[in-house]
């Protein structure tokens, strides 16, 4: 496994909420990054944020690290959920925030 997968591994499992994206919660660098903090805050969850364009490696390793093609990705309890548009979808149903609640993802404080 290449460092930036081992990285990605770490983060994921020691994580119960994870996005990486383009940017920061508070800075999200494109539309579809800011939909999904958009989500995640709206769910009142507990998260934790990856900006790949800070990190080269973790950006280009965390496409074949799911086999998705394209960022934002979300990781609940170490498994991939998918990009903004499966959050949206998954979210207008309430699909995501039963699986938080499945999940037992801590609120934010």
């Amino acid at each position: 496994m290449s460092d930036a997968n081992s990285r990605i591994a770490e983060i994921v499992s020691s994580n119960d909420v994870v996005l990486f994206m383009k940017g920061t919660p508070l800075f999200p660098q494109c539309g579809f990054s800011s939909k999904a903090i958009a989500i995640l805050d709206h769910l009142g969850v507990s998260y934790e944020s990856v900006d790949v364009l800070q990190d080269m490696e973790i950006r280009t390793a965390i496409k074949s690290f799911s086999d998705w093609p394209t960022i934002p990705q979300l990781y609940v309890k170490g498994e991939f959920v998918g990009g903004s548009d499966i959050m949206m979808e998954m979210y207008e149903d309430g699909e995501l925030e039963q699986l938080m609640a499945d999940a037992a993802v801590k609120t934010a404080s």
